[in-house]
């Protein structure tokens, strides 16, 4: 498939799911539509570096990825929210054992013996997959829980450390680094936040009192290598 058309696909399905929730919102009978609406955007919105970090006061990038996430979060906006509390969650990279960027990387990290990713430079910002379960839960329940709220760990790491946690936890060496190559093929657009490389900080999460079940990355790659 050619870039373009995935680039779009990528942009048009954000969008349009986002469109049709809000318009269904928005023309509900009085009283009969729902008080929250929590809806999902990604830390992509920040765009990359490997020396700046990131709160929900950060403005956005100008990268493909934060251009998809201001229109994202701009469909989101036009809930009409004299009624409806708007929560709009920036996720981080989601560690679980199933899906999600961790499973296509880890039989990779695996083929490569257990070596970085890229450069390994770069910070990865990421959940776990509980803890992201946890903070839309919350952000459903509690009405302090309002506006941008990123979707991350509090410690974000580099990403040859990460790699390193892997490799103690599954049992591997870590030495021969992943081809970035290798890595775009397996993640498609979504290889830039791997690649590149983001620090994004959940400060708003953090200031609400959200409780992390996994604080630090080691927890949380222990935790999913007993489901493996």
């Amino acid at each position: 498939m050619h870039q373009v058309q995935v680039k779009s696909e990528i942009l048009q399905s954000r969008v349009n799911v986002t469109s049709k929730v809000v318009d269904h919102i928005n023309t509900s009978s009085n009283g009969n539509g729902p008080s929250v609406f929590v809806s999902a955007t990604a830390v992509g919105y920040y765009g990359t570096s490997e020396t700046d970090s990131f709160d929900e006061s950060s403005p956005s990038g100008n990268d493909y990825l934060a251009h998809v996430c201001r229109e994202w979060e701009g469909r989101a906006r036009q809930v009409k929210q004299e009624h409806v509390r708007l929560v709009l969650i920036r996720i981080g990279v989601v560690l679980g054992k199933d899906g999600g960027a961790l499973a296509k990387m880890i039989p990779l990290f695996m083929m490569f013996a257990g070596g970085p990713l890229g450069t390994g430079t770069q910070w990865f910002s990421w959940i776990h997959l509980d803890d992201l379960v946890d903070l839309i839960y919350e952000s459903l329940r509690n009405p302090a829980y309002t506006g941008i709220i990123n979707g991350t760990a509090p410690n974000p790491v580099r990403l040859s450390e990460l790699c390193d946690r892997l490799g103690q936890v599954v049992g591997r060496p870590s030495w021969l680094p992943v081809p970035g190559l290798a890595i775009k093929a397996l993640l498609g657009e979504g290889a830039t936040v791997v690649l590149d490389g983001q620090k994004v900080l959940p400060a708003k999460a953090t200031q609400l009192g959200f409780s992390y079940r996994y604080p630090y990355v080691r927890d949380a790659l222990k935790a999913i290598a007993k489901q493996l």
